[in-house]
């Protein structure tokens, strides 16, 4: 699990605050400020993402980065969508990192090689519904389709229909592989 980074950079770089989760770091952001925020994507109470977006609807400007080790097309694509400037995988070196972190301060966006080429594979996918969404998840609990029916209250013929569109969604063929694609790519995690 991830921590949060509150990092003041002028005069010198200054870790100000780590939190071990979304809510403290909402919490000590709004205590301390910092000019920065690294922000990992998996962290419990609220994600790296939730964090984001709660941080920038108190504090526009503020400026975060995602550090994290999660490279998926939709980890990325969510995490700019909430509000992050930048994202960086751990990874990378570390004088990969203070360039970075002088880019988001300077309010540009970074988003190295790597995680352009992730984030522009996302267009050649369709997106799942968020009823997909949820059938995928269930599909991840190892349910037949009988069972993600009951858990969903549909048919067990439309829970198949659904699998269906959700196969031919992420371009595989059986459902372990729509798993493993999916949580690859970032669009369930467990």
């Amino acid at each position: 699990m991830g921590v949060s980074a509150l990092v003041n950079l002028e005069p010198d770089m200054e870790v100000v605050a780590e939190a071990a989760d979304g809510e403290q770091a909402l919490e000590l952001f709004t205590k301390f400020t910092p000019d920065l925020a690294l922000m990992d994507l998996r962290m419990p109470v609220h994600s790296g993402i939730e964090a984001t977006i709660k941080i920038r609807s108190k504090f526009a400007t503020a400026c975060i980065l995602m550090l994290t080790a999660f490279d998926g097309d939709e980890d990325i694509y969510q995490a700019l969508e909430a509000g992050a400037q930048g994202y960086v995988l751990k990874s990378s070196s570390g004088e990969k990192l203070i360039p970075a972190l002088r880019a988001v301060l300077a309010g540009q966006q970074w988003i190295p090689d790597d995680v352009a080429s992730r984030l522009a594979s996302r267009h050649l996918f369709e997106e799942l519904t968020p009823r997909e969404l949820q059938v995928l998840h269930e599909l991840a609990k190892g349910l037949a389709n009988k069972e993600i029916a009951e858990a969903l209250n549909i048919t067990e013929h439309t829970a198949k229909d659904h699998l269906k569109r959700i196969l031919a969604k992420l371009r595989v063929a059986d459902r372990t592989e729509a798993v493993t694609a999916a949580l690859h790519r970032g669009i369930i995690h467990l």
